[in-house]
This record gives structure tokens, C-alpha cells and sequence, in this order.
């Protein structure tokens, strides 16, 4: 759905406050998985925080979108009663805690691909958010606001992690190197352009990530020089689940998440 102009200024389309939304909605649930199960108590506590902050995020978002489609539709029909071919999120966002593994595969969660994925997530969100406040959607750029000071923390969390890990044990390194090797080519699907993106920064709601990228490189050169880490070489398949095409592990995410609200779509709370 394309971009409109309202009396109190622009609206970013449709399209891209969902795609946003998704983002956080879909690693809000990844992190999520860790309740109950991080290394340590106090980090079990930590990704629960980060998680409630992108569902809210997530729940601002969709609320906005809901409001611009009109008709019975709610953020709670966006979250729960879309399928994974509707999702706009990033594939890299989707993916399990592990290695690459088929979706049914049962594997350890190893906290080392949690950290990178954050990690080279929260560095492209800080700076997407940080530009989308000058945003002629009003809405959108007072929830960036709000997305800011939240993401600042989750990127100190992950780098802090980062490091540690990667400077720290032969196996930590390992880990933290062979996650590296796994996630990195999927963030080439954050400067790829798509039609809703365009959309949005032609009326000036969204923000082009090609202006994004020089910083990001420079944060991701410093951490993993700090963290004595070697950079896996750029290249391969750009993914698109910005455009509906994920992975196979979205639709097992989705299943989980969504189970209660399609067993019971009347219920209220």
C-alpha cells in the first residue's frame, strides 16, 4: 500500500511501517525464546527486557499501520492472523539460534549467534531509527524516537557481549567466529532497495539505507577488531523477506507464536 499525505503532514506506506513492525516483533520472539534459558540469571533477565522492548515497539508500529488501513483491522490481526508470506521482516531476524540447520533439526541454542545477530542487527536499527525522527510521518518518527533510546542499550548489550566472547576463550572465539560466518551474509538484505522503501523515501517518511551503510561498516570494523574476530568476505545471495520470501524457520516461529490467538480468535484479555 502506497504512501498518503493527510491534513497533519505525510504517512510512511503501509508496506513499510509493517515491514518496521515485523522487525521487532519477529526478533522480540527470538530473543524471547532465552526466558528460562539464558547462560546465567542475569541475562536471562536482560534478553527478557530487550524483548518486551521491541514487542512494544512492534505494537506501536502496527497500531499505526491498523490505523491507516482502516476497517476492522487491529495490531493484534497484523501479529497473529498474517501469514509468512505477508511478513516483511529480515531474514536474518528469523533465524534460529544455531547454525544452519533444516527448521525441524533440533539443536543447542548457542548464545554466541544470539549476540552476533543482535549485535549486527541493533548497529543498522540505531542509525535507521536515529534518521527516521526527521521523518515527515509524525507518528512514525515519535515511535523512532521512543526505538532510539531503547536500541542504544540493546547494541551497548550485544557489543558488550561481542567482545567478551570473542576475546575471551579458544571456544568462545570459536563460536562467536563460526556465528559470524553464518549471519553476516544475510545483512546484505539491509541496503537492498524494494517498492514500499522507495516509496517512503520519496515523501521523506523513510530513510534510504545505503546512507546507513559507511557508519554501520565503521561500528562493525571497530567491534570485531576489538573483539579479535576476523570479517567473513561480502557477496552471495541477498535474501528478501522484505518482500515475502523467507527462510522455512519463520513459518515454525510463527506456528508457536500464533497458536493461542487462531485457537481462540475472540478471546480478550
Amino acid at each position: 500500500m502506497a504512501a498518503t499525505t493527510t491534513a497533519g503532514g505525510a504517512t510512511a506506506p503501509v508496506d513499510y511501517l509493517l515491514h518496521l513492525a515485523d522487525n521487532a516483533l519477529v526478533l522480540g520472539q527470538r530473543n524471547a525464546e532465552w526466558c528460562g534459558h539464558g547462560p546465567v540469571l542475569e541475562e536471562d533477565i536482560a534478553m527478557a527486557n530487550i524483548s518486551l522492548d521491541l514487542i512494544g515497539q512492534a505494537r506501536l508500529l502496527y497500531q499505526h499501520a491498523a490505523a491507516l488501513i482502516g476497517g476492522d483491522v487491529t495490531e493484534d490481526r497484523l501479529a497473529y492472523f498474517r501469514e509468512a508470506r505477508q511478513f516483511r521482516n529480515f531474514t536474518l531476524l528469523e533465524l534460529p539460534h544455531h547454525g544452519p540447520l533444516a527448521g525441524t533439526a533440533v539443536a543447542e541454542r548457542d548464545y554466541a549467534t544470539t549476540i552476533v545477530r543482535n549485535f549486527l542487527y541493533c548497529s543498522f536499527a540505531l542509525r535507521l531509527w536515529t534518521d527516521l525522527q526527521d521523518g515527515t510521518d509524525a507518528q512514525l518518527a515519535a515511535i523512532a524516537g521512543r526505538a532510539v533510546k531503547e536500541t542504544r542499550y540493546h547494541l551497548r548489550h550485544a557489543r558488550d557481549w561481542l567482545v567478551r566472547l570473542g576475546d575471551g576463550t579458544d571456544e568462545s572465539h570459536a563460536r562467536v567466529q563460526a556465528a559470524l560466518d553464518h549471519l553476516m551474509p544475510y545483512t546484505g538484505e539491509f541496503w537492498s532497495e524494494w517498492t514500499a522503501q522507495v516509496q517512503a523515501v520519496s515523501n521523506r517518511t523513510g530513510v534510504s539505507p545505503r546512507g546507513l551503510q559507511r557508519a554501520w561498516d565503521a561500528e562493525v570494523h571497530a567491534a570485531l577488531a576489538q573483539a579479535t574476530l576476523r570479517r567473513p568476505p561480502a557477496g552471495g545471495y541477498v535474501p528478501r523477506g522484505q518482500e515475502g520470501l523467507h527462510s522455512e524457520h519463520l513459518g515454525y516461529l510463527l506456528a508457536e507464536m500464533q497458536s493461542l490467538a487462531r485457537a481462540h480468535p475472540d478471546g480478550t484479555w
